[in-house]
């Protein structure tokens, strides 16, 4: 009667623990976090000690511990074997249990974790393979304490029961890993079908200031209109500039730039007019100017605003006449040229303070464009971010992501450098990236320092809540959510969120400490 009530109780364990385990299946998608719940139930439940699941590494080549319970992260990365080497070997290799009923007198068992302090003769080991589709796929094994009156063969049934299931969530996970896969794809392409929708005379955007000035593009460009570009430094002039004159006749021939603030005036001259052979020192041979190379064409005058007084009143005159002298010369040169400038000075300031002249000021604002800085045009952001992110991981042969974090964060940014600086911090973040998940840590000072501000507003795409007092949430505050999302995930086992995240067990230890973070306690 007595041994009746202990099989009772012995089954009565079993399913429960079992029933706990089934329980995780919807969680298959997280493998590791999964396979160490499932330890965690075989120690509480069934008083197993140490218990570790042994998987093929990449290599093919030897057998590590994927998933453990009671071993601390240097104990983990010992357990590493070849394929036929001790105990675990033998399991692998011929895809039976195998039973240690003491270590201390089984030469075959290597403890090579160097985790069992306690007296050899007090313990015993189990172990049996993980079989998928018949061909074995790793090993579970677990430590049993003498004295517990539950035969082996007991242990070994269930365990090669609890083994099966582990073989299902191995299988469950490739597949969701197979349709995430087929899934990503699908989203690359789907964004390349949808990248020209968004792309407007070869520039990215799809906010309703950008439909502006894709509408300003349009209608100016067949005329033969001068056009003036303004607005912040990195909003994208030359590419706008660029883009009326692909749109016009003039597509063919060809189109210049000129930055007026990059020469000193007696070169600057020189380069827009041209000069004959001894027209000043060095001047050894005759050189055209870029109005003379642009005819027909269209010439692209960056920074406007820089234009010394006298070379502007020579730019007037080719405006208005469409023909000009080169520097040192006597023969008029005339041209057809389309002009378009551009400026991040106000230049009816400028003409207020007597720095440019009114007239010119007209001729070239006969049809301004507004390029809008990027922070007011935030429905963008995740359309440029993920294109400077494609072509970057094109140019440098690389896979580098963005965690939803991180995209989180540069939505709300200021970007203060506009476009231009977008371009340059994405290149930097892929180029200094060590692994292909870009973190809240890996971004640069100066965009992590930004002090708090309004948020933008909401994405079209993917919007995120804002915190209740109307604030952005602080570098600071991400990285905490970051690091505790990651534990929970992983049932608070450092090891295994650090890994996620890219970190040394050392670093994800200073984070908590840092952050104050505790393991939930569950009644």
């Amino acid at each position: 009667m007595e041994k009746k009530t202990a099989t009772e109780h012995t089954e009565t364990i079993e399913l429960t623990a079992l029933y706990q385990i089934a329980r995780l299946t919807g969680r298959a998608h997280d493998l590791d976090s999964t396979l160490t719940s499932i330890l965690k139930v075989l120690h509480d439940i069934l008083r197993m000690e140490r218990a570790t699941l042994i998987f093929l590494d990449d290599s093919g080549r030897s057998l590590s511990i994927r998933a453990s319970y009671g071993l601390s992260h240097d104990e983990e990365k010992r357990g590493v074997y070849r394929l036929n080497e001790g105990v675990t070997g033998r399991i692998f290799a011929s895809g039976a249990p195998f039973v240690v009923p003491d270590i201390q007198s089984e030469p075959l068992f290597l403890n090579k974790t160097r985790s069992r302090r306690i007296h050899k003769e007090e313990l015993s080991f189990l172990g049996v393979p993980v079989l998928v589709a018949g061909e074995p796929a790793g090993v579970l094994t677990v430590d049993r304490l003498f004295g517990l009156e539950i035969p082996f063969e007991e242990d070994i049934r269930f365990l090669t029961v609890v083994a099966t299931l582990i073989a299902q969530f191995l299988m469950l996970n490739r597949e969701i890993r197979r349709n995430e896969a087929h899934l990503r794809e699908e989203n690359r392409s789907l964004r390349a079908q949808l990248t020209p929708k968004f792309s407007h005379h070869n520039i990215l955007g799809q906010s309703k200031v950008m439909r502006e000035v894709f509408s300003a593009i349009s209608k100016v460009a067949p005329s033969n209109a001068t056009v003036l570009l303004l607005g912040e430094s990195g909003t994208g002039k030359e590419l706008v500039a660029r883009a009326v004159h692909q749109a016009s006749g003039r597509s063919s021939n060809p189109f210049l730039k000129v930055n007026c603030a990059a020469l000193p005036e007696n070169l600057l001259e020189s380069e827009l007019m041209g000069h004959e052979k001894g027209a000043f020192t060095n001047a050894l041979a005759l050189k055209k100017g870029r109005f003379e190379l642009a005819d027909t064409g269209t010439l692209f005058l960056d920074e406007i605003g820089e234009l010394p007084l006298e070379l502007q009143a020579k730019l007037l005159r080719v405006l208005q006449e469409q023909e000009f002298e080169r520097l040192g010369g006597t023969a008029t040169i005339r041209v057809d040229v389309r002009v378009i400038a551009a400026t991040n000075r106000s230049l009816e300031e400028a003409v207020a303070r007597g720095r440019f002249r009114a007239d010119l000021y007209y001729r070239l604002n006969v049809v301004p464009i507004v390029l809008p800085p990027l922070q007011d045009r935030a429905e963008d952001i995740p359309l440029l971010i993920d294109h400077f992110l494609a072509i970057s991981n094109r140019q440098n042969r690389k896979k580098v992501h963005f965690s939803r974090e991180v995209m989180d964060y540069l939505a709300r940014y200021h970007w203060p450098g506009n476009v231009r600086e977008m371009q340059n911090l994405i290149e930097r973040l892929v180029i200094m990236a060590d692994r292909n998940q870009v973190l809240l840590g890996d971004l640069p000072a100066f965009v992590a320092a930004e002090p708090e501000a309004e948020p933008a507003p909401p994405l079209a795409a993917a919007a995120r809540p804002v915190p209740e007092n109307g604030r952005r949430r602080s570098l600071a505050q991400m990285e905490r959510e970051e690091i505790k999302t990651a534990l929970l995930r992983h049932g608070w086992v450092q090891s295994r969120a650090a890994r996620e995240l890219g970190l040394t067990p050392r670093q994800m230890g200073y984070k908590i400490r840092k952050y104050d973070l505790h393991r939930p306690e569950f009644n």
